[in-house]
Order: C-alpha cells, then structure tokens, then sequence
C-alpha cells in the first residue's frame, strides 16, 4: 500500500501525516530525535546480541532508529518505511551515504517488498500506535520475518504518565482529552498492555514482553532554553495543533503559559518533562 491509500481510518491517518503534522516532524526532526534519543538507545541495546541480516523499522519516521542500525551493523541491511513523504525525504537525505539503508514511504502494515525479504528484527520507535487495524498490520509484518525473528518497539504508556501531554494539554482552553476510543490510532494506543499483548498473540507473535522506560523528554535546550521549548512546542506534540488555531489573544496568552511551564522544568540549561513508554518485545515462533 502507498501513501494515502486505505480504508477510512487508514486514510485520516496518512492524510495527517502527509499534511501539516508530517511537515512539522519534517521540518523539526533534530528536535524530536533529541527529544527520544532516550528511546533510541534503549531499543538499540534491547537488540545487542543478535544476529541481524535484516531490520526492518515501522514508522520510521526521519530516520534516526534506521541509520542507529545501520551504522552500527555495516553488514545488516535496514529498510525504513512511514507513512510520511516529508519524513522520508529527510530520512533519504540523512541516510544518503550509507548503503545498507533505505526507506521507502508505504503502510507498513501492507507494504510489499520487492524481491525477497525476511527481516531478523523488526523495530519501531513510537511508530506501532497509529495501526488503524492492529491485528492485520501485526499479522503482515509476521509474514515479513524469518523464523525465530524478534520485534522491538516503544510506545507510549498511559496519557495520565505522560506530563508531556497532559501538562502541555491543559494550558490550551478546550484542549480534548483522551479520545473515546483509546485503542483508536494516535500517541496512547498501545498504552494498555493487555490489549496489545492481545494483539501482538493473536498476529502470531510469541513471549510477548513489556518493560517500563521512563525517560526525559527534552524540548529545551541551547542558548535559550525556556525559548526554544516554546517553538518546539508550537510544532510538534499535544498543544501545537490547538495552538496553531487560536486567536491572536489566545495564542499570546498560550505562548505565556508555555513559557512558565518550560522555566519551572528547567535545570542547568536544559527543559525536560517525564514521560513514560513501554519497550514492548515479542518473537516470532
């Protein structure tokens, strides 16, 4: 499947991400990949000690967990797939000297490779919640692996775990909260273990396992700090979308409260807030 292609659901998701939110990850991706760096390490070292022909990364977003892969296994191939044209232009561009990656912009939960592929490990930084049909999706990938291959991914615990959004959430008037359907695709999708457990069991997947990684999230840093974590704000996470449609007086009260948010988490040059994920890890048998 390519880009913009799917049911319904499907369609709102990759519409998303090939509109206004994929150009602000596009546009933001050093920030953002400072700001799960964390994550990247620890899906990195969750892979240590395996023999690794083939990765493949779902939602690869701008490709950070890729060329990680990459240029630390010079002899596996990676193949990075997202949903998002924008990000997978930066990823190409990023990933342009190195010859065991590429990325290619697709449904991960559809994609077809051309030729044969079997990946030994399939991995995901935060890219596994926006599956509009977890189980399919779970199944496809499945079929993409060799026996006894693994899965590595994160994602988010629950929103009430993650001051990132729920501090940011609450200084935008009528900001939503959680969706009424938690299990619908977005950022806490896969927060409840049992569900995905259920998921990742009935797609064929065994040893399901879930190890909790709490984390700084970094939206702060340089010269300005308490700055720059207000333009980052302003891009990319839960505020930014309802902070793009307020008025001119609302936006300036907003960017006001953004401020005092970030100067009271901020320490020795740097504004952080907790967040909380899961490394979700699973074989296939």
């Amino acid at each position: 499947m390519g880009c913009g292609e799917g049911d319904p659901v499907a369609a709102v998701v990759s519409e998303e991400w090939n509109g206004r939110t994929g150009q602000a990850w596009a546009d933001e991706w050093r920030r953002t990949d400072r700001a799960f760096g964390p994550l990247t390490e620890r899906l990195l070292q969750r892979s240590r000690g395996r023999a690794i022909g083939q990765v493949l990364d779902v939602g690869c977003g701008a490709g950070e967990l890729s060329l990680a892969f990459a240029r630390g296994r010079p002899l596996s191939a990676v193949t990075g797939i997202d949903l998002s044209e924008a990000l997978i232009a930066v990823a190409r561009a990023r990933g342009g000297h190195l010859d065991n990656a590429r990325f290619e912009c697709a449904d991960a939960g559809a994609w077809r490779p051309e030729g044969p592929f079997a990946a030994d490990l399939v991995v995901s930084r935060h890219g596994v919640m926006f599956f509009d049909r977890p189980v399919p999706a779970l199944t496809h990938l499945a079929s993409l692996t060799a026996p006894d291959a693994g899965l590595v991914a994160s994602c988010f615990r629950d929103r009430t775990e993650n001051p990132f959004f729920t501090e940011l959430a609450d200084l935008v008037p009528g900001e939503p909260g959680a969706p009424s359907d938690p299990a619908a695709p977005g950022p806490f999708a896969w927060a409840d273990r049992d569900r995905v457990a259920g998921w990742l069991t009935d797609a064929g997947w065994a040893d399901v396992g879930f190890e909790p990684f709490d984390y700084a999230m970094i939206i702060g840093a340089g010269d300005d700090p308490v700055g720059d974590a207000v333009g980052y704000c302003l891009r990319i996470g839960p505020a930014a979308r309802a902070a793009a449609d307020l008025d001119a007086e609302g936006r300036a009260r907003f960017l006001e409260r953004v401020a005092a948010l970030a100067d009271r988490h901020s320490h020795e040059g740097v504004v952080a807030l907790r967040a909380a994920a899961w490394i979700v890890t699973a074989r296939r048998p």
